[in-house]
């Protein structure tokens, strides 16, 4: 999904340098590629979301837990 596109399907776009969802393999180059539009519908299978402000009560089996860390630190500076 790319921000800007406003509509619910695929769009063939050319990408340059600095755009997101491409990176420039060789200078100058420009490549056309088929990218999603930013309006949600009832086609998506899946939808990745990130929570930004914790609100007033609790999401059930979301926000009334607490999970740990899955990973430990790389470094044992920073363990110590």
């Amino acid at each position: 999904m790319k921000q800007g596109i406003l509509c619910n399907h695929r769009v063939r776009l050319l990408f340059k340098k600095g755009m997101s969802c491409y990176r420039e393999r060789r200078k100058g180059c420009r490549k056309r590629k088929s990218v999603r539009g930013c309006v949600v519908g009832p086609d998506l299978a899946t939808l990745s979301l990130v929570l930004i402000k914790k609100g007033a009560e609790e999401i059930p089996g979301l926000t009334d837990d607490n999970k740990p860390r899955r990973l430990g630190p790389k470094r044992a500076s920073n363990i110590r």
